[in-house]
């Protein structure tokens, strides 16, 4: 065992015995954030005009601050891009995370002193409690590479700004510098085929033992280095352990990533947002994420099913229940208050608290009242492909409302890198683990109203041409599983 493995083991106890005395103590972590948020914004022009100075409880703060999107809190950071000082959090931010998807462009997302430690501390602390559990620690000493946006960063009065990944690049440690791949240079490439043809001849000859990024993209890079060594990922990286992922559930791509590696490696779940980073799989054995409650973010549920009503109830975190949907609301450290970052998540377990990311709360099917979400849809592909050589590289499901003859239905668009021998016998059994799932989807379909899914094939690399032709190739970008509309279905018929 090498120095830097030994001290990693030492370092990864330290950690996990901080965790400890938080995640045991979940209610009172979460009222002490709550307390320190309130009285530190307390004389911002936003805890002015919501009257922090009389918030007492989380009950006066429910009546006094509206859940708002990014469109509703809009006002209040265009002061704060501005350069306006004390708006939303005191002072100015440190950065602006730029991304993209509202209905009235870029968003700038504030990154402040106190929020950007706990962007780095808590992708630390990930792998800290992975070596933790297993005692695995000898990946230190090989190559890790992080699959990121460009670091590069613009400028908006005094205020840097760029995507979360490139800020995040600026903060690596110095213990994981001469580790750390790829180069700046390599990094800094704009064009995502480019830069990951780049990555490719950079690492080729590495001794790569962890790799990290959105799976989708990472696929891609795996790909590439098997055409180039024409042999598997894991015979080129033969330390390579070690799979860190974030933003879209892996289960649909693990088959195919077994498949390019060569064998099964070990893998840690992230939930990082430009919002904050809300939780990371603590355990190889337990299903979900740790929820992060001691990290400057005090957290609201509204049931998912409730949140487009009025007044919908604001749950704290004493007061969740396993497997129900809930929409996520956060107030941060960064000064964002009572916000709908858009994702729902379901709790797995409450000793301690664990979460599943379910989707999107606008990303949903409900064209016929069947609310079916995206935890769902990727749940039935992976019943579906259970037991078979069947693998899928990438899909996306959208409503069929008006089909040119019979009734309406599901339409499920699916890159296949095995074909499954008969299509519509696959798109069946896909049909029935959603009948499972979801009742109203059921309903539908028992009451003849919708009939059963139609898949369609899609061209190798076709997902990639769809995101290359709206501008998000590469990077953060995802793929959204299911939308209420036609609007890449669309794309494809074509």
């Amino acid at each position: 065992m090498s120095i830097k493995s030994f001290a990693a083991k030492l370092f990864a106890q330290y950690i996990h015995n901080k965790v400890q005395a938080w995640a045991t103590k979940p209610v009172e972590t979460q009222e002490k954030v709550f307390r320190d948020l309130i009285a530190q914004a307390q004389h911002t022009q936003f805890g002015k005009d919501h009257d922090f100075a009389n918030i007492k409880s989380f009950a006066d703060f429910a009546a006094k601050v509206p859940i708002r999107d990014y469109e509703q809190l809009r006002p209040y950071i265009d002061r704060v891009v501005k350069g306006e000082e004390d708006i939303l959090w005191k002072g100015k931010p440190i950065y602006f995370a730029k991304t993209s998807g509202t209905t009235s462009g870029a968003k700038y997302i504030p990154l402040t002193k106190e929020s950007m430690p706990y962007h780095i501390e808590a992708a630390r602390n990930a792998i800290l409690s992975y070596i933790h559990e297993t005692g695995k620690a000898d990946f230190v000493n090989g190559k890790m590479i992080f699959l990121q946006g460009s670091p590069i960063l613009e400028e908006k009065n005094g205020i840097k700004l760029g995507r979360l990944s490139g800020i995040v690049a600026h903060f690596v440690p110095k213990y994981l510098q001469k580790n750390r791949m790829p180069s700046w240079e390599t990094n800094c490439i704009e064009d995502w085929e480019t830069k990951v043809d780049a990555i490719v001849e950079e690492t080729f000859h590495e001794n790569m033992t962890v790799i990290s990024g959105i799976p989708s993209w990472v696929q891609m890079y795996f790909e590439k280095l098997q055409q180039k060594g024409n042999k598997p990922v894991g015979e080129i990286f033969k330390n390579f352990n070690l799979f860190i992922y974030g933003g879209v559930n892996y289960e649909p791509y693990r088959a195919k990533f077994e498949n390019l590696i060569g064998r099964k490696v070990d893998a840690i779940e992230l939930f990082p947002a430009s919002e904050g980073f809300f939780a990371y799989q603590d355990s190889q054995k337990e299903k979900g994420m740790l929820l992060l409650l001691n990290s400057g973010i005090f957290y609201e549920f509204v049931k998912a099913e409730e949140f487009f009503t009025e007044n919908p109830k604001r749950y704290t975190i004493g007061e969740v229940e396993l497997g129900v949907n809930y929409v996520l609301l956060l107030s941060t450290n960064a000064g964002l208050w009572a916000y709908n970052i858009g994702d729902t998540v379901q709790f797995t377990s409450v000793q301690p608290y664990r979460v599943i990311v379910s989707g999107r709360i606008k990303h949903y099917i409900s064209a016929f009242g069947e609310h079916v979400i995206g935890k769902e849809v990727e749940s039935a592909l992976q019943e579906a492909m259970s037991g078979t050589n069947v693998r899928v590289n990438e899909f996306t499901v959208a409503p069929q409302i008006t089909p040119n003859q019979g009734l309406p239905y599901h339409e499920w668009l699916i890159e296949f890198e095995n074909e499954p021998e008969n299509t519509e016998e696959f798109a069946l059994k896909i049909d029935q683990a959603m009948r499972k799932q979801n009742t109203y989807y059921d309903d539908l379909i028992v009451g003849h109203v919708l009939r059963t899914l139609v898949i369609t094939k899609v061209a190798k690399n076709g997902f990639q041409e769809y995101m290359k032709s709206i501008g998000k190739l590469g990077g953060q970008n995802k793929l959204p599983r299911l939308a209420n509309d036609r609007k890449i279905a669309d794309f494809f018929s074509k």
